[in-house]
């Protein structure tokens, strides 16, 4: 039986090689007859030193105080957190009231909600989710605008 010719023509090799570079490929496989040819590229990255953040120590600041009022007059609490019945962000995104630009809102103050219906949409990476109400209830309040920013956690809407 004939012995194949098992060489590699260097030209060709170098037309495949300049195929990787005009794709920005990095590895091509050619097979003809039974002779496969395959080249790869290594692509250099500019390596990326990960340094551990540093976090100063946390030191709390003094209360501010009141300011001096009328004799007797009472000082007023201050905020404790995010109010009562909140509806926070699942996640960060930008939030749409309602299912399209012109639409009719999901829900309006002083409307009644069933728990799992939707009160809004949050786009997240190019995908939008409905957030649900948690409870069921009447909308006292709705906290964010159409189009705004929101972040993981932020109240979006009160349900007393």
């Amino acid at each position: 039986m004939p012995k194949e010719d098992m060489t590699v023509d260097p030209r060709f090799v170098r037309e495949i090689a300049s195929i990787l570079k005009e794709t920005d490929l990095t590895e091509i496989e050619v097979e003809n007859g039974s002779m496969k040819v395959r080249v790869t590229r290594k692509i250099e990255q500019a390596q990326m030193q990960m340094q551990p953040a540093y976090y100063p120590p946390q030191h709390q600041a003094p209360a501010p105080q009141p300011a001096p009022g009328p004799a007797g007059a009472a000082p007023s609490a201050p905020a404790s957190g995010p109010e009562a019945g909140s509806v926070p962000s699942p996640m960060v995104g930008t939030v749409y009231l309602a299912a399209a630009p012109g639409a009719k809102q999901f829900v309006e103050v002083g409307q009644s909600v069933a728990e799992g219906e939707t009160l809004l949409i949050i786009e997240a990476m190019k995908t939008m989710n409905q957030i649900p109400a948690p409870r069921a209830g009447k909308v006292t309040k709705i906290l964010v605008e159409n189009g705004q920013p929101v972040e993981y956690g932020e109240a979006l809407v009160v349900i007393a």
